[in-house]
C-alpha cells in the first residue's frame, strides 16, 4: 500500500511539474506604426524569437512607437521595444512634458542599433525648400508625445521657431501624413526614421518632392544625443543630391522584470541574426554589434552585458 501512495504521489508531482518544464517563453515586441521602420523589423526579430528561443513565442505589437513603447515596459506589458534615443533619456530622468509622468526606473537596455533620420520632406508644389520656409505652412510632427513628435519639436527650437510659426499643426503617423500631402492637404511631414521608410518612398512614387536640409549649425545647437548626419541622393525618387539632417540613434530596450536567461538570449539572437535584420528592412544595414553597447542612457541589462562580454564589446 505504501508503494502504491508512493507512485501515485510521484506521478502526480511529475504532472505538476511538467507544465512548468513545458512553459513557453513569450515575448512581446512593442514596435511602431505599420508604415515605419520599426514595425518590419520588429516582426523579423519575433519570427527569429518564435523559431530561436527554447519554447519561445512572439508577437508585434503596432504601437505610437518610443514614448508609449517605454511606458509599457515600465507597465510590464511587453519585454523588448524600440525606442529613440531622446525619448529613452527623457524616460530615464522622468520628463513629464515629454510624456513620462515619472522616472522609468524598470527601462534597461538590449543594445543600440541603428540611427534615426530626421527626414522632413515637401510637396514641390508647397514651395519649401528649407527650415525657414516651414512657417506659416502646415507640417505634420508625429503622433502626439511619440518620438518623432519629440524630434519635430528640438528640431523647430534649434531652428529658432516652434508650433505657433507654422500655420497648421497635424498630429499623425507616417502614412496618414502622406495621405494628406498626396491629397495637398498638407504641405510637409518630418518623419523621424531610418533612411528608405516606407511612407516617404510611397509619397516620393507619387509626387513631386523636395527634402529639406537640418543645417549641421542646427544639429550643434540641440547636441547629443543628435548627431549630423547625410541623406544620401537617390535615397527617395527625385532626390538627386546630398541632403544634410539629423539623426538620432535607435535602441532596443527592455525591463528590469526580464530574467537574465531570456535578455542575454534575446541580445545574442539580435545581434547574430543581423543580415536577416537587413533583409528586412535597409534601416537593418545599420546594426553594428562594435556599438551596441556604447552611448546609452539607460543601464544595460545584466543579460546583455554577459552576452557583450562574451563578445569582446565590453570588458
Amino acid at each position: 500500500m505504501k508503494a502504491r501512495l508512493f507512485g501515485v504521489a510521484a506521478a502526480a508531482v511529475i504532472v505538476l511539474a511538467a507544465p512548468q518544464a513545458r512553459a513557453q517563453q513569450f515575448v512581446n515586441v512593442l514596435t511602431g506604426g505599420t508604415s515605419g521602420v520599426y514595425y518590419p523589423l520588429g516582426v523579423a526579430i519575433a519570427k527569429i524569437y518564435g523559431e530561436k528561443i527554447p519554447n519561445g513565442k512572439a508577437q508585434v505589437q503596432a504601437t505610437k512607437a518610443s514614448v508609449e513603447n517605454l511606458n509599457l515596459l515600465q507597465q510590464g506589458r511587453g519585454e523588448i521595444a524600440f525606442s529613440l534615443g531622446d525619448s529613452l533619456k527623457a524616460a530615464w530622468d522622468g520628463d513629464a512634458e515629454a510624456g513620462f509622468k515619472a522616472k522609468l526606473d524598470k527601462l534597461r537596455v538590449i543594445g543600440a542599433i541603428y540611427p534615426n533620420y530626421i527626414q522632413i520632406v515637401a510637396t514641390s508644389e508647397s514651395g519649401i525648400k528649407t527650415l525657414a520656409d516651414l512657417k506659416g505652412k502646415s507640417l505634420s510632427v508625429g503622433a502626439p508625445k511619440s518620438g518623432t513628435e519629440l524630434n519635430s519639436r528640438a528640431i523647430l527650437k534649434a531652428a529658432g521657431m516652434d508650433y505657433k510659426d507654422l500655420g497648421k499643426i497635424e498630429y499623425l503617423p507616417f502614412a496618414e501624413s502622406v495621405d494628406l500631402m498626396k491629397n495637398r492637404q498638407l504641405a510637409a511631414t518630418l518623419q523621424s526614421a531610418g533612411l528608405g521608410v516606407a511612407s516617404l518612398k510611397d509619397l516620393s512614387n507619387s509626387s513631386d518632392i523636395n527634402v529639406v536640409a537640418v543645417p549641421k549649425e542646427v544639429v550643434d545647437k540641440i547636441g547629443p544625443p543628435f548627431v549630423a548626419e547625410t541623406i544620401p541622393a537617390g535615397t527617395y525618387k527625385g532626390q538627386d543630391k546630398d541632403v544634410p539632417t539629423a539623426a538620432v540613434i535607435n535602441y532596443l530596450v527592455t525591463s528590469s522584470a526580464v530574467s537574465d536567461d531570456l535578455a542575454y538570449q534575446m541580445t545574442k539572437l539580435i545581434y547574430e541574426s543581423l543580415p536577416e535584420l537587413a533583409s528586412a528592412h535597409a534601416a537593418g544595414k545599420g546594426i553594428k554589434l562594435e556599438t551596441a553597447a556604447a552611448g546609452s542612457p539607460v543601464p544595460l541589462h545584466p543579460g546583455a552585458i554577459k552576452y557583450f562580454k562574451e563578445k569582446g564589446v565590453l570588458k
